[in-house]
């Protein structure tokens, strides 16, 4: 009981600010929590929107059904009874999701810092070409961009158009055409450098003048000072982008839902995991292997993340003596 006036004591002192976190607090656990929590749940079962009376619980079989094919399994038992056949496009759409993500993210932290070097020079009208690089980050991620997108790498579209300035012909429509679909997948993304490009661009201006200065005195070239000086106090910023940049392109949905039709494009070449998703759950219905994949994409960008936090005690510099 002697607790009650140390309770009351503290609710005076901090019960304003409570008050203000309030609507905050209400709004994380009802959308943030409470989906999570209910959507770990669901992953559980055969959860469908359309039937809810028919729910059954089947334990780990939505996770059997996504990797059951890569042990040659075509169907199972779950624990309810119920026959469950394995997944035979959960595999392609990883595959798909992982070659986006290693290709689209390393080639746009390359251009990214490309440019930043070039806008770090002391140059007139910088400050108009650093809003004009930016503009892709602001509309890339739009619906009208991607619809626009599509249109150019039509078999008709304008880059076929320009190529055939140069005397090409026959060139296929790269948007329907398995080998190159995700290639324009991959430039979408790429051509979005912007928010990458102003983070470098902020790292490089905190490099000291007098590093470059001692090093040009020494002999050094210009490529041994980018190795040498460059990249390693950049790095901190190398990882920040990385991190963001990867957990993004696992995000991806808007581009590969327009330029795939909706459905993953010919051969599934678009696949992307986020749309195949979206797919199992309203269009299949499945919202039960929807959630589960939901946990597995999860479960991957913690995995990824995690390996890439320890990687970087090998190639990340944070200043002397460390």
């Amino acid at each position: 009981m002697h607790d009650k006036p140390g309770i009351t004591r503290f609710f005076k002192r901090n019960g304003a600010a409570y008050l203000f976190l309030l609507p905050w607090l209400i709004g994380f656990f009802v959308f943030t929590v409470y989906p999570m929590v209910y959507s770990l749940w669901l992953s559980f079962t055969d959860y469908d929107f359309t039937k809810p009376d028919e729910t059954q619980f089947i334990g780990l079989g939505n996770y059997e059904k996504m990797f059951g094919s890569a042990f040659g399994e075509k169907e199972f038992t779950a624990i309810s009874g119920e026959v469950i056949r394995t997944d035979p496009y959960y595999l392609k759409s990883l595959s798909v999701t992982l070659t986006y993500v290693l290709t689209s993210v390393p080639l746009k932290l390359i251009i990214a810092l490309a440019i930043a070097i070039l806008l770090n020079q002391k140059l007139r009208g910088i400050p108009f070409y650093r809003a004009i690089y930016y503009i892709p980050t602001l509309l890339g991620g739009s619906v009208a961009i991607a619809v626009l997108w599509r249109k150019l790498f039509e078999k008709e579209g304008l880059v076929n158009l320009f190529l055939g300035l140069f005397g090409f012909s026959n060139l296929p429509s790269w948007i329907t055409n398995p080998k190159f679909a995700l290639g324009t997948l991959v430039l979408l993304s790429v051509w979005q450098f912007g928010s990458s490009m102003i983070i470098f661009l902020a790292g490089l201006k905190q490099i000291p003048e007098e590093y470059y200065e001692a090093a040009s005195v020494d002999g050094a070239s210009k490529i041994r000072q980018f190795f040498s000086i460059t990249i390693p106090l950049l790095s901190p910023v190398i990882l920040f982008n990385l991190i963001m940049q990867m957990i993004s392109a696992f995000q991806v949905f808007t581009e590969a839902y327009i330029i795939g039709g909706g459905r993953g494009g010919v051969l599934n070449s678009t696949l992307i995991y986020t749309l195949y998703l979206y797919i199992q759950g309203w269009n299949y219905h499945e919202m039960g292997y929807a959630s589960a994949m939901a946990w597995v994409l999860l479960l991957m960008i913690g995995v990824v993340t995690f390996l890439i936090f320890k990687s970087s005690k090998l190639w990340v510099s944070y200043g002397a003596g460390e």
